[in-house]
């Protein structure tokens, strides 16, 4: 049982600058640390919602410009962590390969996969006094998953608690033939910034979960192609549940403890 701590850490919440919307958010500032890794992706937005701090990166900057495999994940995750952050919720666009994740829908993945390569994907490399390996077996903390997946339910959001991420390299969209291969190895839902993200918090004992949109069907999964203007329609529908599980959920994501603690 995830004990809470005596004093709520900021909330961090990795997405598009719309996430600034939330429903009675005051923001507070911004900041632009500098990390050992370089530049961060965009300046950090601090605000509260409902009297818990939260710290707002959008992950392809702002304006939205960097593509999935030029992101500086160690430096946005070391950044997060130096502001005290002890929970991140990533929000991720994804498109829909299982039945139940069709456009619109929010997906509260439980695994991941990573077919990513190339990408500076942990702080445990160069000058090490000792090589570390860390436990991956389940890369979503499940008390934070619990939490989102409750708020879900709690405001009749249309959801899928469960769902295995395919982390692809990108900026290209996949081939229909990728698609079925990714079903072959138990993918339900495939995106291009779930990894490294994920590990890097882990590595910096982080909770952290994905909040997923779906946005479109995967190649294949229908008879025509993937258009910018179905994935904005998809965006517009579902970015309201979206928010209202962040809105509904921040305070008690405030009081974990993080992993490994």
């Amino acid at each position: 049982m995830t004990k809470p701590t005596m004093q709520q850490a900021p909330v961090a919440i990795i997405g598009g600058t719309g996430l600034t919307e939330l429903a009675g958010l005051e923001i507070l500032g911004e900041s632009t640390p500098e990390t050992p890794w370089g530049e961060i992706s965009a300046p950090l937005v601090h605000g509260r919602l409902n009297g818990q701090d939260v710290v707002f990166l959008a992950r392809h900057g702002n304006p939205h410009r960097i593509p999935p495999h030029e992101v500086n994940y160690r430096a946005n995750i070391w950044a997060l962590k130096e502001c005290g952050v002890e929970t991140v919720i990533a929000v991720n666009a994804v498109g829909g390969m299982h039945s139940a994740m069709g456009p619109a829908e929010v997906v509260i993945p439980d695994q991941i996969i990573d077919y990513t390569w190339g990408r500076a994907s942990t702080f445990f490399e160069g000058e090490l006094e000792e090589v570390t390996h860390i436990d991956f077996s389940y890369p979503y903390t499940d008390a934070v998953r619990r939490v989102l997946v409750d708020a879900a339910r709690a405001a009749a959001v249309p959801h899928c608690d469960f769902g295995t991420y395919a982390a692809t390299q990108g900026p290209r969209l996949e081939t229909a033939a990728e698609i079925v291969r990714l079903e072959r190895d138990g993918c339900h839902l495939v995106g291009m910034t779930g990894m490294p993200e994920a590990a890097l918090a882990a590595e910096l004992k982080m909770n952290y979960a994905c909040l997923a949109l779906v946005v479109n069907w995967a190649a294949g999964k229908t008879d025509h192609i993937i258009t910018m203007e179905e994935i904005e329609a998809a965006i517009a529908k579902g970015m309201s549940g979206v928010k209202t599980i962040l809105e509904n959920s921040v305070v008690e994501l405030g009081t974990l403890s993080p992993q490994f603690s």
